[in-house]
């Protein structure tokens, strides 16, 4: 499928509209559960504790410190400028290097595991799944996740279906379709699918503002977002009347082992 200079420029602009707003996707994104690390100790066989990570895409560092808490070494890779000061302020003793995963500025065969949170979306895979099997050792394992609403909650599903409405995107279709063959569509990689469902409980406001953060509402511009989020606050205050908005999420989590050998 080939893509237009139009499609370019907008995928780059999304990508680089997280700089300007670090600290505030810093404080209302939500991370993620305990649930999620197990699985991928689970399936690499090995414990993260000692094992050498590197978290691509590493935005402030939400999952690095999750990582971090596990006991694995981590290099965090960015290549925005402000999302990279964010994570050297929250973070200020884990080394961060400007990069990409399409061309990881890393040694060959030096991580156990590879990790994208929420950022594999924004590569290639015909040149970042080259990267990922290069840097990895035999053996190692690459873990890509995101955290996706929960759709069968009826208002998270008719929320999605607003915010679907305002962009003219089926978003709820785009969920779905992250899987084994949008992730490396030449599959040369064999992934293994696992969904880890946790919630936590915001005030409204962080709700919003989560909200807010996602790139689609970073380049329609300030007076549009703050219209669809004036309406949105209206329809979640008739769910949470008390302005504690349960948000719940499945992790969709795909894991692919590299060759035993190099």
């Amino acid at each position: 499928m080939t893509t237009s200079r139009a499609d370019q420029a907008a995928h780059t602009a999304r990508a680089r509209s997280f700089d300007a707003v670090a600290a505030r996707y810093a404080a209302h994104r939500p991370t993620y559960p305990p649930a999620l690390f197990d699985a991928i100790e689970e399936l690499t066989g090995r414990p993260l504790a000692g094992s050498r990570v590197a978290d691509v895409g590493a935005g402030t560092g939400m999952a690095t410190a999750r990582l971090l808490e596990r006991g694995a070494h981590v290099v965090a890779v960015e290549p925005g400028e402000g999302m990279a000061a964010e994570f050297r302020r929250r973070l200020p003793g884990t080394p961060v290097v400007r990069g990409d995963g399409d061309a990881l500025p890393l040694a060959g065969h030096s991580a156990d595991l590879i990790t994208y949170a929420q950022s594999w979306h924004w590569t290639d895979p015909a040149r970042s799944v080259p990267e990922a099997l290069r840097v990895l050792r035999p053996g190692g394992a690459l873990a890509l996740w995101w955290n996706t609403s929960a759709l069968d909650v009826p208002w998270i599903a008719e929320a999605s279906a607003r915010a679907g409405r305002h962009f003219g995107r089926d978003l709820s279709r785009e969920q779905r379709d992250l899987g084994p063959r949008a992730a490396d569509p030449s599959g040369r990689l064999e992934f293994t699918r696992r969904t880890v469902r946790w919630s936590r409980r915001v005030p409204v406001d962080t709700h919003l503002a989560n909200i807010g953060s996602h790139s689609l509402f970073l380049v329609q511009g300030e007076e549009r977002s703050a219209a669809f989020l004036a309406e949105e606050r209206r329809h979640v205050l008739g769910v949470f009347p008390d302005g504690i908005v349960e948000e719940t999420y499945d992790v969709v989590l795909l894991l692919a082992s590299a060759p035993p050998t190099a």
